[in-house]
């Protein structure tokens, strides 16, 4: 089945095969949609900490790679099958992206740029004007950015630090010479009546992932997944002022409107045999749970609004073992009204393809100012199904792989097209 689209763009997402990853790039133009893959290269053989990381493809196709050791762009035909993809944050008021590195298994250090002090985020601007600005140090472990824009103080970036259960605060406004992408400050994230030791301490377990600033309040919110809690961060203070409970969600993601926080989970141990997908809102105004919805048989992987901010979209994917596992839903995606937040009603499930992996990336690109594109990636069958967000209608589905892949990430490096 094929759909005309209006003008032609591509979709690129990286598939990670137990280390080795493959690229394909998904077409799109008058006559419907066709996949095809990029040339696969010889793995480079370095070190983990000094292998290039995947950026993207250029306009001509080619494979886009950091350096972590020049810093530098390279633009080549084939990918080193052990090439690094990671994940990236678009700042959209500037095109800027920050690619973030979790640094060692183990330690969470980026070991070549940061010892045993950090890991990194490299900053670059985007293939628009392809640029790379400066490798950052911050905290050990995975990171989330939050970018805060005027007028609530100045142009800054919020960065979280996983292992450390810290905050680093960024300058981000290109016209100040002193501040730009250098850290300003650092929030502990610490609550020390739930350490053991009863102690504010780095690093802690906070273990922060899912942050967000929403211009309605001016307020910067990050979920702590270890302490159940959503600490609201003053960006002009770089002070806590509030604490919400959140307990049972793992990310978090902000509104259209600026006016709701709302975060996803699931909750193994209540049932053995099932798990229960958590889906909840929050209001920044009253800095409170407005709504929880529990999903049976359902692991929420990622999930987004659509452009038009009409509609969440939910994708599922697997977790757990045993009767709980066996009785997940994993080639579904779930389509929520979002016109009438806080609520949030089921409006429909669409069969896709299988997700027998723990991620399942989404990602969108407009149409026209009312309807976008919708691409799922199934990582279990090797495909990509492609739909239309007017009426959640199945309008392709396109091979991209052999399946059966542990991962896989879109890359957003052409700016058009964006997601999870």
């Amino acid at each position: 089945m094929t759909a005309p689209t209006t003008g032609a763009f591509r979709v690129v997402c990286h598939q990670n095969h137990g280390g080795k990853g493959t690229v394909a790039v998904i077409h799109a133009d008058a006559t419907g949609f066709r996949a095809s893959a990029i040339p696969a290269g010889a793995a480079t053989g370095l070190p983990f900490e000094r292998r290039p990381t995947f950026v993207g493809l250029d306009k001509s196709g080619a494979v886009v790679l950091l350096d972590p050791v020049s810093k530098r762009l390279n633009a080549q035909a084939a990918l080193p099958v052990d090439a690094l993809p990671t994940y990236a944050y678009t700042d959209q008021s500037t095109g800027r992206m920050w690619f973030v590195n979790d640094g060692d298994e183990e330690t969470g250090n980026d070991s070549f740029n940061c010892g045993d002090k950090g890991s990194s985020v490299t900053i670059l601007q985007n293939a628009q004007a392809p640029k790379v600005f400066k490798t950052l140090c911050v905290g050990r472990g995975h990171h989330v950015t939050a970018f805060v824009g005027q007028p609530h103080g100045k142009k800054i970036v919020f960065v979280s630090d996983l292992n450390d259960g810290t905050i680093h605060i960024v300058g981000n406004d290109e016209q100040d010479s002193a501040t730009f992408l250098n850290i300003l400050g650092s929030i502990n994230l610490c609550e020390p009546e739930k350490e053991e030791s009863k102690s504010d301490q780095i690093p802690n377990n906070a273990f922060p992932h899912g942050m967000v600033f929403s211009p309605v309040s001016g307020k910067v919110y990050n979920l702590n997944n270890g302490y159940g809690t959503i600490a609201v961060m003053d960006p002009a203070s770089f002070k806590i002022t509030n604490r919400i409970a959140l307990k049972g969600c793992s990310n978090l993601l902000l509104s259209p409107n600026g006016k709701f926080l709302v975060g996803k989970g699931a909750d193994r141990k209540a049932d053995p045999d099932h798990v229960i997908g958590k889906i909840a809102v929050v209001d920044v105004s009253r800095e409170e749970v407005v709504t929880l919805l529990d999903l049976k048989d359902v692991y929420p992987s990622t999930f987004r609004f659509n452009p038009s901010g009409t509609k969440l979209y939910v994708t599922t994917a697997a977790t757990g073992k045993g009767a709980q596992r066996g009785a997940l839903k994993m080639s579904t995606l779930l389509v929520f009204d979002a016109t009438a937040l806080p609520k949030l009603a089921l409006l429909k499930e669409v069969n896709v393809g299988k997700a027998d992996c723990g991620r399942r990336p989404i990602a969108f690109r407009k149409i026209d100012s009312t309807r976008s594109h919708i691409f799922v990636p199934n990582p279990t069958d090797g495909t990509l199904t492609i739909l239309d967000d007017g009426s959640d209608r199945v309008v392709d589905t396109v091979r991209i792989g052999d399946g059966n892949c542990d991962e896989v990430l879109f890359s957003f490096w052409d700016g058009d097209v964006f997601g999870s």
